[in-house]
């Protein structure tokens, strides 16, 4: 090869290297991403499909009859298999198939005194976790127990609807069927949170108001408008949520950092505060296998009265 030759083919190599794209630079931004999803994933895995329950017990003030009551509350927060044709938890979900779905569930326990009797209030959402598939919550139920009698509604997603039923030892309520255009749950919003990174959806938008407000204000319940806006703080993320054309607004102050806990929540319905809740423990236990005397020491932990 002559020397004209060598230098012209040495020039080439140059120009192709050259033209190449930086793959090194690519691939590393890749990983990257790839990494921080791989946590991201492996860290929800690892806390949520434990085998445990996170209950958390928060001290609650409950105005009813126009007083403030004291008492207490406690979210149990829970993945479990679900059906997703007969919406109820599946006792052999490997003998289930693709009607075996992953949900969160929800149980919103409040206990609290009005003079001589007690009130009891449950109310339990089924959320699935992958919400892209699945964006509605499945099933919601909430028990009013009270010694004149009790209340229990139920609300299943058919389609676009929920179907909406309710019994109630009071007349007035009745036994009632009916349908619901299918909306956002105020009582899903906490498990969103959980599912989502600590996020809500922002601004205005449709939401289906707590069976318990309906029940507490005589009120219908139905899809209404509401507009939620998000503050955070230094750890704290604090999302205000204000119905349109009633007079509710809550607030739900939320870990910002994962597993981005439920810190303390609060309702007012315009005639003074209706429900202040503020965390004061939470652990992780497998709570539905502690049934023996000794367990009970799990209560005095989570600082329970009741």
């Amino acid at each position: 090869m002559t020397k004209f030759l060598k230098i012209f083919y040495f020039i080439g190599l140059l120009l192709i290297i050259a033209c190449q794209p930086n793959k090194e630079t690519h691939t590393k931004t890749n990983i990257t991403n790839s990494n921080d999803i791989l946590v991201q994933k492996n860290q929800f895995n690892d806390y949520w499909y434990s085998g445990t329950a996170e209950i958390n017990s928060y001290e609650l003030k409950q105005s009813r009859y126009g007083e403030i009551r004291e008492g207490e509350a406690v979210l149990v927060f829970v993945t479990e298999p679900f059906s997703l044709n007969k919406q109820v938890k599946l006792d052999n979900p490997n003998d289930a198939g693709k009607d075996n779905i992953t949900i969160m569930k929800l149980n919103n326990i409040k206990k609290f005194i009005t003079g001589i009797y007690d009130y009891s209030i449950i109310s339990s959402s089924f959320t699935p976790i992958n919400f892209r598939r699945f964006p509605r919550t499945l099933k919601l139920n909430t028990s009013i127990q009270e010694w004149c009698g009790h209340t229990f509604t139920q609300l299943n997603l058919k389609e676009n609807n929920y179907q909406f039923q309710q019994f109630s030892y009071f007349e007035a309520d009745g036994d009632t069927k009916k349908n619901i255009p299918a909306s956002l749950l105020e009582e899903e919003l906490m498990t969103y949170i959980r599912i989502h990174k600590g996020q809500l959806p922002l601004g205005k938008l449709d939401l289906i108001f707590p069976i318990t407000y309906s029940r507490f204000t005589y009120k219908e319940l139905k899809v209404a408008k509401a507009k939620i806006s998000k503050t955070e703080l230094d750890t704290i993320i604090r999302y205000n949520i204000e119905y349109l054309d009633y007079t509710r607004k809550v607030t739900i102050d939320a870990q910002k950092e994962f597993p981005y806990k439920i810190l303390s929540w609060t309702e007012d319905n315009g005639d003074g505060l209706l429900t202040e809740a503020r965390l004061k423990k939470s652990i992780n236990e497998p709570y539905w296998n502690q049934k023996k005397l000794s367990d009970e020491a799990k209560r005095k932990e989570l600082q329970l009265l009741w």
